[in-house]
This record gives C-alpha cells, sequence and structure tokens, in this order.
C-alpha cells in the first residue's frame, strides 16, 4: 500500500515538473536580456550596431515583446535608437 502510494506522488511530482517545463521553464530560460549587453553602445547612442549585437538580437528576437513589457528594459526596448539597431541588423520590428 505505502509503495503504491509513493509511486503515485513519483508519478504527479514528475508530470508537475515537466508542465512547468513546458508551460514556461524552457521559454523563460531562452529569454535573457544580458544577451543584449553587447548592444548598450548602440542602443543609447544610435550607432552600428556590431555583428555580436546583431547575432544576439537575432536569438533574442523572440523575446522583444517580453522585454518591452518589463519596465526595466522597456525604455531601452521602445527607444528610436532601439528600432534603428533592430532594423541595422535585419532583424524584423515586432508589434507587440
Amino acid at each position: 500500500m505505502v509503495v503504491v502510494v509513493m509511486k503515485k506522488q513519483a508519478v504527479v511530482a514528475c508530470a508537475v515538473l515537466l508542465l512547468l517545463v513546458l508551460a514556461g521553464g524552457a521559454s523563460a530560460a531562452s529569454c535573457n536580456a544580458g544577451q543584449l549587453a553587447v548592444c548598450a553602445a548602440a542602443l543609447t547612442s544610435g550607432g552600428k550596431p556590431s555583428a555580436a549585437c546583431c547575432s544576439n538580437l537575432k536569438a533574442q528576437q523572440g523575446c522583444f515583446c517580453q522585454f518591452a513589457k518589463n519596465p526595466a528594459y522597456a525604455r531601452y526596448i521602445n527607444s528610436p535608437n532601439a528600432r534603428k539597431v533592430v532594423t541595422s541588423c535585419g532583424v524584423a520590428v515586432p508589434r507587440c
């Protein structure tokens, strides 16, 4: 009887963990605003972005709307310079 209860708890725990990973854990792990630090100079000055900046922008492209909704990043993501940098890198400007 005790073994059956423990097996059920283990199955439930695994199912919950799987749901967390599928529902948001995996996508949250891939969105990392820190990877855009190489774009700081271009974002603040409106200058030409580096190759590393463009590479990281392309990798984080699916996260732009999430970043734009975060008060810590919104002013950078929504700035006119950000649009210049994104366009210079050949990345589509998202509509959030």
